[in-house]
């Protein structure tokens, strides 16, 4: 059997996997099992920061890997703690919990923020608003924090206590606040899931002021738009404000499984030995990895993101059958007139691979991409766009 008919047969049938054997691959190009090359511009949904197989991320991982591949929490680790002083430093947070994935993150500041609101305002106060439109994971609980209702109906009924608001009508925030006590407001700068939609600067603005106000907490999901993918190390720092907490994945392992959520100051001290924990979180490896990223983003190279994204973005804008574009850095989404899943499938015979995310093409490629490479590839997403 190939690994595609394995894949079919053994596997739960979950993805609706475009028909490409991934194999290997170098920088930004990736080659599959016929030997066909493809210019990658998903990084395996926003993971691969630096495209396959970066040398300086591959030795950070190798050298722990040769060291101690895992320890528990029952004991300390160089790479753990060396990944949270950084991501403190580069934040201004004040404590890291580090578990697996994106969700796991969201799953930590969801229950550091109801035991602050519990032990600050009550027992009561436990409901978490989001904006409608947004995704925050798959487990239960960040199901029923994400604002899409196509996404709840398989697995009703979900956790309770999550109530979505629009982001074009701050006075319907305003109203559940009056109505019942809300212990957190969680939102993503920019929605990736929900077709690369970037909130406004005004509403994020009123969401800090608003919370503050209230005593609300405000907590930012970066699993898919954190380290350095809008062209800022968080996609907050792009509105000018700090929240009280932040979660993040994806991008920050480089390859490999992890997840963080950074505690802000009213929540640095919210949990004690028990409250919360992860088997895996904060293994060496993976911290070794998120260690050499976080490290290698600095201003230089989040100008350099911020400008490739200013060169793709300019070209699209002009391109036939692109209706408009959205997002922020190398974290873009075009409306296209043809169906973005079928622009995708005409990408990958032509040697691009692309992401979709609602009706728009998504495109996350590796962020020290060549100017070259972004270039051939969107002409070739540019033409997939044409006609109707």
């Amino acid at each position: 059997m190939s690994y595609i008919e394995l894949d079919k047969r053994y596997i739960a049938d979950t993805y609706a996997r475009f028909p490409v054997e991934i194999e290997c691959g170098k920088g930004s190009l990736l080659y599959g099992a016929d030997g066909k090359e493809y210019i990658d511009m998903g990084s395996g949904i926003g993971v691969n920061v630096f495209g396959a197989c970066d040398e300086g991320w591959t030795a950070a991982v190798t050298e722990q890997l040769n060291r101690l591949q895992h320890a528990s929490n029952l004991y300390y680790t160089g790479p753990c703690a060396k990944l949270a002083e950084i991501l403190c430093e580069k934040t201004g947070m004040q404590k890291v919990f580090f578990c697996n994935s994106g969700a796991e993150a969201n799953e930590c500041a969801i229950k550091a923020a109801r035991k602050y609101a519990a032990e600050k305002h009550g027992d009561g106060c436990f409901t978490v608003a989001t904006v409608k439109n947004s995704f925050h994971g798959r487990t239960l609980t960040t199901l029923a924090a994400t604002g899409q209702e196509r996404f709840h109906k398989l697995y009703n009924p979900l956790t309770p206590g999550f109530v979505s608001v629009s982001a074009e009508k701050p006075e319907e925030l305003e109203a559940l606040a009056d109505g019942v006590k809300l212990a957190a407001v969680l939102i993503e700068c920019v929605q990736g899931e929900g077709g690369v939609i970037p909130l406004s600067k005004e509403y994020v603005e009123f969401l800090r002021e608003f919370t503050e106000k209230r005593g609300i907490l405000l907590m930012t999901d970066e699993v898919q738009t954190g380290n350095g993918r809008t062209g800022k190390l968080y996609s907050y720092m792009n509105y000018g404000i700090v929240p009280d907490a932040v979660s993040t994945a994806k991008g920050l392992g480089g390859g490999l499984p992890i997840g963080a959520a950074l505690l802000g100051e009213k929540l640095k001290d919210v949990f004690a030995p028990g409250d919360h924990g992860s088997t895996f979180g904060g293994n060496p490896v993976a911290c070794a990895g998120a260690y050499y990223v976080i490290s290698r983003l600095d201003d230089a190279f989040l100008a350099e993101v911020t400008r490739k994204g200013g060169l793709l973005k300019s070209f699209f804008e002009n391109a036939e059958g692109i209706s408009s574009v959205s997002g922020y850095g190398l974290m873009l989404g075009l409306k296209t007139e043809k169906d973005a899943r079928e622009v995708a499938k005409e990408c990958i015979q032509n040697g691009v691979l692309c992401l979709t995310a609602k009706d728009r093409v998504r495109l996350l490629p590796p962020l020290n991409t060549p100017d070259g490479l972004l270039l051939k590839a969107a002409k070739v997403i540019a033409d997939a766009c044409k006609g109707v």
